[in-house]
């Protein structure tokens, strides 16, 4: 089933079942989906299931950030319920890979590419970010990356 339908009837399933916290993060995640779509003129034909992806893990990672936030403010409940929404959006996303898995990336990446040095960088993450689609987090490949070439 495409992801896009998988949102949606499990959308159907929370508003049926009246569990209010899940329709309203898939109700959230459905919006930042239809905005992307706007965005890139693809409203008729919607986006392919790589692309939500990418939707789903930055809605994640904003709630990851603004978890972080909410505990430095030190209002542990609303960071409880960012960290909850971003549990619930991480189950339509593929599994991640483990930082031991990314670092043998990197190190296959810059084998092939054989960089000069930090400059670089960019096309070192760029080209690891291709070969791991949306199975890895772009902090640890930038920071990954840059272990290794310094």
């Amino acid at each position: 089933m495409p992801l896009k339908e998988r949102i949606d009837a499990d959308l159907k399933t929370a508003m049926l079942a009246r569990d209010e916290f899940r329709t309203t993060t898939l109700r959230g995640l459905k919006a930042a989906i239809l905005n992307e779509e706007v965005a890139k003129g693809v409203r008729e034909q919607g986006l392919d299931d790589a692309a939500i992806e990418q939707v789903i893990a930055r809605e994640a990672k904003k709630r990851d950030e603004a978890a972080k936030l909410f505990e430095q403010g030190g209002n542990q409940a609303s960071a409880d319920k960012e960290r909850a929404e971003k549990e619930l959006l991480g189950g339509y996303l593929p599994e991640q890979l483990s930082e031991e898995d990314v670092r043998a990336l990197v190190d296959t990446v810059v084998a092939e590419i054989q960089p000069e040095g930090m400059k670089d960088m960019g096309r070192v993450i760029g080209a690891v970010k291709v070969k791991a689609g949306n199975t890895a987090d772009g902090a640890l490949i930038a920071q990954l990356v840059k272990e290794r070439l310094s």
